[in-house]
């Protein structure tokens, strides 16, 4: 009866996807039909560049309204648009999660076709094919289908499971992101966490060497001088990118920014990686006025509430100490190091600043740690977004925390997803506070509060927290602690500057969408092309000027503001 349950359920969210892309997806044939001439004369205007928007996954609806839009201004600022949209029935991909769009069965059972191709390639094409632009398909560039996916399930019976992040093939690390891809489907952050994983992550192995190969020919057939895809991970988007660095073709990656309307653009590869490596230059030497003071600490407040965020896990958060204190048995009159978890499944890039092998190890050997050491209380506030989040994790941190803990030491002490305790009071009364990839690490050190990165978090690098290189170091800088003295002024200056160009600056906002509730976060709502025309969106500008020029994609909030 429950096994039924669970289908009927299944199947309800799968109709309202489908409902909700035919629903929301964007109409470009008013506004064309509107700027008609504008629109011919644009299209027919001798073109400068020549731009790769490689979507590819048409029924991601985040994607096709960004990556339309994208295409209709781009081509507006004469350049030559073209549109990679994929129409083969791969293995596995992007598409495919086990919570709203595939079962674990069907995927194994080849039914990706039958269930997600046809829709998925029906919306790419409606969505573009309006535009009037080249519309590259994956099948014209697949052949020797059987040969590639022999040498995929050949190699793959050779590669053991704990090494696979790292294999590599014709230069191109397909390992990581097949991993990337079977993790996000399951959501969760190991494998043989599931039964099928092994079987599952097969898939996403030979749909990863299927499109390294398709993109290979598609290179050799034209030439782009930049090419344009969301997220730049998990499959087909992150080995597009690394097929595009393999030939030299540069390449622009984005994601949607915690705030409304606004996106993260980096040049070369995902904001994951390029953001804890970024020039000091572009922020550091900044003009620092009371007005940007203000502004950011503004923001950093509203964080808690997420009232100019378009993602945020908790609208009326409990920001009562002694209620908090009460109800998880902390006493923080005594010292209190505070540790921010991400979700497991979403913390397992290759990053090679790692020094724990993944996020659960680093919150188990830091728990052994506090475990020796009574004179400290270790708060572990796990994230919100394991049980809130779009994908809901499947693997839970508290269950792993279990797993080698009957019971917890009595000096460590854990706020669970569910709760609705705010982690921002929380972590404020704390001696420092201990983080792994969070962005809330930026945040804190805003605040004054010591922060020790022992991951890949994106204010390592910054001259502002205390960034581990190896295990031996992360257990030296624990030796250090509680700190007898805050973090001094200056750093705190450093900290909010860093904090200014993150949220503000690298964070782009684009005028022509409509925030909403629900999935998608925004809907495109243009009216006319002069909305999307050069000068008409400062924002708008600063991306293409980066994507056509190689500018560095800062958006100059400091303009905005006040005398």
């Amino acid at each position: 009866m429950l096994k039924q349950l669970l289908l009927k359920s299944f199947v309800i969210k799968r109709i309202s996807k489908k409902r909700c892309l035919k629903r929301n997806r964007p109409d470009w044939t008013p506004i064309i039909e509107k700027d008609k001439t504008a629109w011919g004369d644009a299209l027919k205007k001798e073109k400068k560049k020549k731009v790769l928007i490689a979507t590819s996954v048409g029924a991601y609806l985040p994607g096709t309204i960004i990556e339309s839009l994208l295409s209709v201004a781009l081509t507006l600022r004469d350049t030559e648009v073209h549109v990679l949209l994929c129409d083969f029935p791969l293995p596995a991909c992007f598409f495919c999660n086990i919570q709203v769009t595939i079962s674990t069965n069907e995927l194994l059972h080849c039914e990706i076709s039958k269930k997600l191709c046809t829709f998925c390639r029906q919306n790419g094409n409606q969505v573009f094919e309006q535009l009037g632009l080249p519309i590259h398909w994956y099948s014209q560039y697949i052949n020797r289908i059987e040969e590639i996916e022999h040498t995929a399930e050949k190699l793959f019976s050779t590669i053991p499971l704990d090494q696979f992040g790292d294999f590599s093939y014709n230069g191109l690390p397909i390992g990581q992101h097949a991993m990337a891809g079977a993790f996000r489907f399951f959501a969760i952050g190991d494998i043989q966490f599931e039964k099928h994983g092994p079987d599952v992550l097969l898939k996403f192995f030979k749909s990863s060497f299927i499109i390294a190969s398709m993109m290979e020919n598609l290179l050799k057939k034209n030439s782009f001088d930049c090419v344009v895809v969301h997220h730049g991970i998990y499959v087909p988007m992150g080995i597009i990118g690394e097929v595009c660095r393999k030939n030299n073709v540069r390449i622009v990656n984005w994601n949607p920014a915690y705030r409304k309307h606004c996106f993260i653009f980096s040049h070369n590869n995902s904001y994951h990686f390029t953001l804890m490596n970024e020039s000091d230059e572009y922020w550091k030497t900044l003009p620092w006025t009371p007005g940007m003071e203000n502004k950011i600490m503004e923001y950093l407040k509203s964080r808690r509430c997420g009232t100019f965020d378009w993602i945020w896990f908790h609208e009326n958060p409990t920001e009562d100490i002694t209620s908090i204190e009460k109800k998880i048995g902390i006493d923080f009159s005594k010292p209190v190091i505070g540790m921010l978890t991400n979700v497991i499944w979403d913390a397992q890039l290759h990053f090679n600043e790692s020094i724990f092998s993944n996020m659960v190890n680093w919150v188990i050997e830091t728990i052994r740690y506090f475990a020796n050491r009574p004179d400290l209380q270790l708060l572990i506030r796990v994230h919100p977004a394991e049980i809130r989040g779009t994908l809901k994790s499947r693997q839970l941190l508290i269950p792993e925390i279990k797993k080698h803990f009957n019971k917890l030491p009595p000096n460590i002490f854990i706020i669970p997803p569910e709760s609705n305790s705010s982690t921002y009071a929380a972590m404020e009364k704390c001696n420092s506070v201990i983080i792994y990839g969070t962005k809330t690490g930026i945040e804190l050190a805003s605040l004054g509060i010591p922060i020790i990165v022992g991951g890949e978090a994106w204010v390592r690098n910054k001259g502002i927290t205390l960034d581990a290189s190896s295990p031996e170091e992360y257990f030296n800088y624990l030796d250090r602690l509680p700190f007898k003295d805050p973090m001094d002024q200056d750093t705190i200056h450093t900290a909010r500057k860093y904090a200014y160009h993150f949220f503000l600056r690298r964070m782009i906002p684009i005028h022509s969408l409509t925030v909403r509730k629900g999935w998608p976060p925004y809907l495109l709502s243009v009216t006319s092309l002069d909305e999307l025309a050069p000068g008409s969106d400062p924002g708008l500008d600063v991306i293409c000027n980066g994507i056509l020029d190689n500018k560095p994609f800062i958006y100059p909030a400091e303009l905005e503001l006040e005398d």
